[in-house]
């Protein structure tokens, strides 16, 4: 019986361990059905059917020619580990000037780019200080305190 009982907690205890190791994923931006954005045709839909269909964009251009943006991104995070984008996709809807759509352009993950930041300090110009340094360095660069020794105006 008791022999059982401790196999039942080793047993649960591992389980609780593996489940902890299992990665987190997370979806940002736009989710949408596969059917539903491939109906989207150019020449067909407007801007009122798109939103009917899509809902809102996620951002809209601002200069040159009007285009909706549907962003999609999903992630995953292993434990103790840091976010990665597993799936990414951008869908682009153009239109003319009355509304129309004029083309539906799709990418995804080809053009995710990957940026390796430069570690945890920020390079600067100049020397290297040490501790002490930035503790006593001061001492002795402006001018003393008492008679004649301070200052810098007129004697």
């Amino acid at each position: 019986m008791k022999r059982s009982a401790l196999t039942a907690i080793l047993i649960g205890t591992a389980a609780l361990a593996v489940s902890g190791c299992t990665s987190i994923r997370g979806q940002n931006g736009f989710v949408g059905d596969g059917a539903i954005t491939n109906s989207v045709l150019p020449g067909v839909d407007n801007q009122g059917s798109v939103e009917r269909g899509l809902g809102r964009p996620t951002f809209v251009s601002q200069f040159g020619e009007p285009v909706w943006y549907y962003v999609s991104s999903t992630t995953g995070q292993p434990a103790f580990g840091t976010p990665r984008i597993t799936n990414h996709s951008v869908i682009a809807i153009r239109f003319d000037d009355r509304g129309n759509v004029t083309s539906v352009d799709r990418t995804g993950m080809e053009l995710v780019a990957r940026i390796d930041p430069n570690g945890d300090t920020t390079p600067t110009l100049g020397r290297e200080r040490g501790f002490l340094e930035d503790l006593f360095g001061n001492i002795g660069q402006v001018g003393g305190v008492g008679p004649g020794g301070g200052g810098g105006g007129p004697p």
